[in-house]
């Protein structure tokens, strides 16, 4: 059995005046032991409701859940007792100091003074965060408030750790530092399910990913599998000006074997047979279009490819769940 493993989940909402909103749609997850899963989708997929859900904060209406055997809606406190969790957002009182709020999360694990205080000073030491740890949280930097909340999910060191979009809003500095905190966690052990934002943070941290769509899994694999599912080779251009986005999306559309999409501000990418061939109509035309190019080149299939060809949608953050 694997560590994390979710079956036929189901969860709607009834928003007044709204239609049934169905969250989670029949959702199917199994992690292993020490591994890390990340949960990708477009807004509205039903990542945090997921995360949510495994949890205990919402209940689903139907389907079952286990953590290391333990059966979520049987024994929702021992669930409690062996999960850390950390959110979109930092969940820290300000006005307590670094320290503190690491030693009132042991306290309310009921740790004993002690324990609570060691433990408290030896995730201090591990996020990097002694020369702050007598601050109040409220004069942290975004980074620092993002680490000592990731700080106070470790407390218990629990097996298993929630990450949902752990990294949002992070200066890259900061992420990576994140990141590794989190490669070293699965070293020791621990299993994550992470919900991101960030491709690129799936393709280094995740062994496993499941892509969510509508409220249940669509697509999952490791990354390079997913990446190999779509095939082929990628032509990307960039334009100079926003203009001149909807003309280039139709020369590439025209050489493509599938739908351009448009990836960031100013570029757009088509999947092609024959990439070589392919780059050089496709410049061709722009020049005679007027169309001015910062940059154009073939690539492989990217994780954002593997997003735009199964869903429809460009990767981005999840804010569905205002609801949920």
């Amino acid at each position: 059995m694997a560590f994390i493993e979710a079956n036929e989940l189901v969860k709607t909402y009834r928003p007044k005046g709204a239609p049934v909103l169905r969250a989670l749609d029949g959702l199917d997850l199994s992690v292993p032991e020490g591994t890390v899963a990340a949960l990708l989708g477009p807004n509205g997929a039903g990542k945090t409701t997921t995360v949510k859900v495994l949890t205990t904060l919402i209940r689903p209406d139907s389907g079952s859940a286990t953590i290391d055997g333990v059966d979520l809606l049987a024994d929702p406190q021992a669930i409690r007792r062996m999960s850390g969790a950390s959110g979109q957002y930092a969940a820290v009182d300000e006005n307590l100091t670094g320290f503190e709020n690491l030693l009132m999360v042991g306290l309310l694990y009921h740790l004993g003074r002690r324990e609570a205080t060691r433990r408290a000073r030896e995730l201090i030491e591990l996020f990097d965060l002694v020369e702050a740890q007598n601050r109040p949280v409220k004069g942290f930097s975004g980074g620092m408030r993002r680490r000592i909340d990731l700080a106070g999910a470790l407390v218990i060191n629990p097996p298993v750790l929630f990450l949902d979009e752990p990294t949002t809003g992070l200066d890259p500095r900061s992420r990576l530092a994140l990141w590794d905190v989190i490669e070293s966690l699965v070293d020791g052990g621990t299993t994550v399910l992470l919900t991101t934002q960030y491709l690129e943070e799936a393709d280094r941290l995740a062994d496993s990913i499941s892509i969510i769509d509508a409220g249940r899994v669509i697509a999952e694999g490791t990354a390079d599998q997913l990446k190999a599912s779509v095939g082929g080779q990628r032509v990307a251009v960039t334009v100079v000006d926003d203009a001149q986005v909807a003309p280039a999306r139709e020369i590439l559309q025209r050489y493509g074997t599938g739908p351009a999409a448009t990836d960031g501000d100013r570029t757009v990418v088509a999947p092609v047979a024959d990439g070589a061939a392919a780059l050089a109509r496709i410049m061709a035309d722009a020049a005679d279009a007027g169309i001015t190019l910062h940059d154009a080149g073939m690539r492989r299939p990217t994780l954002d490819d593997v997003f735009l060809q199964l869903t429809g949608h460009a990767a981005e953050g999840d804010d569905e769940e205002t609801a949920a």
